[in-house]
């Protein structure tokens, strides 16, 4: 077992110096179904170096497939290395998965070049498993992981309604990138989804006339929705374009300025529940709802908790 520690160990050096097999290799134990001691292993190491983290932003890109999303965020990334501040980021895309593989289908994501050699920037794609959440069950404890070595995470996926409220469940800060009339906002109000993200980009902006008349539609949906849902403050919207680079420095600026929430025992807790509906359904949930336990302990001392009492139900 020694050997293991030690294994770990130089691991998570290396993630920590931003190199990407030691970080990639982390993923990919985070991310098998019966990852359960791994994991344990892996956030208590975490935790004992400091490493928890705490004061990283994690930050959702969500919207239909064609609004820009990769483009935007090779955009911001860009932006990034500019800056030459130090600080760093990582990128889950979550790709449709093919029904065949299982496997991601844009998984070459030949949109988003970065430089190779760059340590700051760190690029995964994830298949969403045909979750209709879009976001996989592993894609939290991946997110968990990159927490604790970039100051910045972001999510990327395509929208099919339910995702976004999924990733904004993970996230401290959720865009939502809407195309110049692409008939998006009528659909999105629709789907209550306008109540879910912090903020939005209508993205393509280089067609100024169809552009500012979106833009106006768009706020107009805002306002009639702020009506209804009284108490909401009217969510910033940006307008980008990659191809004139408008309105691209001024979304880098805001998302640097957002604070990480600090707290997550309750996402701890919403992904805990998550799971155990996902693998015992209600029976699951109504020993879990009998258990008395801390949301402020980690991910994977609830999980076994809730492990031992639904064992114990199950052979009693």
């Amino acid at each position: 077992m020694k050997h293991h520690k030690e294994d770990l160990a130089e691991l998570i050096e290396g993630a920590r110096e931003g190199e990407k097999f030691p970080l990639a290799k982390l993923i990919s134990g985070v991310e098998r179904p019966d990852s359960f001691e791994f994991r344990k292993e892996l956030f208590g190491a975490l935790a004992q170096r400091g490493l928890n983290g705490q004061n990283s932003l994690t930050v959702g890109f969500t919207g239909t497939p064609g609004a820009g999303k990769s483009s935007l965020l090779g955009e911001l990334a860009t932006q990034f290395l500019k800056a030459d501040d130090g600080e760093t980021m990582a990128i889950v895309a979550i790709d449709p998965s093919s029904h065949i593989s299982g496997g991601s289908l844009l998984g070459d994501r030949t949109r988003l070049s970065l430089p190779a050699r760059e340590k700051r920037i760190y690029f995964r794609s994830q298949p969403s498993q045909l979750e209709l959440g879009g976001v996989n069950p592993y894609t939290y404890h991946v997110i968990r992981l990159l927490r604790c070595f970039f100051r910045y995470v972001f999510i990327e996926t395509v929208g099919i309604g339910q995702n976004e409220i999924e990733v904004s469940k993970l996230t401290d800060l959720s865009f939502l990138v809407l195309q110049p009339l692409g008939g998006d906002q009528v659909q999105f109000m629709k789907s209550g989804i306008m109540e879910v993200p912090d903020s939005f980009i209508l993205n393509k902006c280089d067609e100024e006339v169809l552009a500012n008349s979106s833009y106006h539609m768009l706020i107009t949906t805002l306002e009639f929705l702020k009506d209804i849902l009284p108490g909401k403050e009217l969510p910033p919207v940006f307008k980008t374009s990659t191809k004139t680079k408008q309105g691209i420095s001024e979304l880098f600026d805001f998302i640097r300025n957002a604070k990480p929430v600090g707290d997550r025992s309750k996402e701890t807790d919403l992904q805990l529940k998550k799971w155990i509906k996902n693998e015992y359904g209600n029976f699951g949930l109504k020993i879990l709802e009998n258990l008395s336990y801390s949301s402020s302990s980690s991910f994977e001392v609830l999980e076994g908790k809730a492990l031992e009492a639904i064992r114990r139900n199950l052979n009693s």
